[in-house]
């Protein structure tokens, strides 16, 4: 009998630290990679599929296998994982880009469309050395942060925000108001430069 309760004493402690890690998983976001099959011809992937670079001819159409999950018209590129619960926080370093995109998008986002045109992607949006926030295709401006080497994004599914953090500050700089219906991705959209994730981040304390 005493052999059995120190067992079981034992299968309690390890399952209450094995509980423990997964309560606290939580806290750290979601760790994704870019889709290649998504990313428009003139996209390329670099670093373990983490970066992206535009080229202003890319590949040639022919060359690419047909793909239906490719942006067709514009440059972008979604990421490889789905949230669809919980509070999520992953970084963009910015290099030689002076008009890009970041932000969400409904997983099933027309190929056809750009992020921040319909509304059904949600993004910030950096051009002319200004900051807008962009939905339905209508800007919004943001102030408070200037020409980027690196920013944040935090995602509250729930809480249906999306906000954009200043790095070095770890605060947020604005959050805009989402409308998730289902599962969204992080989306990136690029016209010069490079843009790379990092992913896999816990949620700074104080956000």
């Amino acid at each position: 009998m005493a052999l059995r309760c120190a067992r079981s004493l034992a299968l309690c402690r390890w399952g209450a630290r094995r509980l423990g890690a997964a309560a606290a998983e939580p806290h750290r976001g979601i760790s994704f990679k870019l889709e290649e099959k998504t990313a428009h011809s003139s996209l390329a992937l670099f670093k373990h599929d983490t970066g992206v670079k535009y080229g202003m001819v890319g590949l040639e159409p022919t060359k690419l296998a047909p793909n239906v999950e490719r942006f067709r018209e514009w440059a972008v590129v979604l990421a490889d994982t789905a949230i669809t619960s919980g509070r999520h926080y992953w970084e963009v370093t910015v290099k030689r880009s002076q008009q890009f995109r970041v932000g969400v998008a409904d997983v099933d986002i027309s190929r056809d469309s750009c992020i921040g045109v319909d509304d059904r992607s949600w993004v910030f949006t950096y051009a002319q050395r200004k900051w807008h926030t962009m939905l339905a295709n209508e800007k919004a401006p943001v102030e408070g942060i200037g020409q980027p080497e690196k920013v944040g994004l935090l995602l509250e599914y729930e809480a249906q925000k999306l906000s954009l953090v200043d790095v070095n500050r770890v605060a947020v700089v604005h959050t805009l108001q989402t409308d998730f219906q289902g599962p969204v991705v992080p989306a990136f959209a690029l016209w010069d430069g490079e843009l790379l994730t990092h992913s896999g981040l816990e949620v700074p304390e104080g956000l």
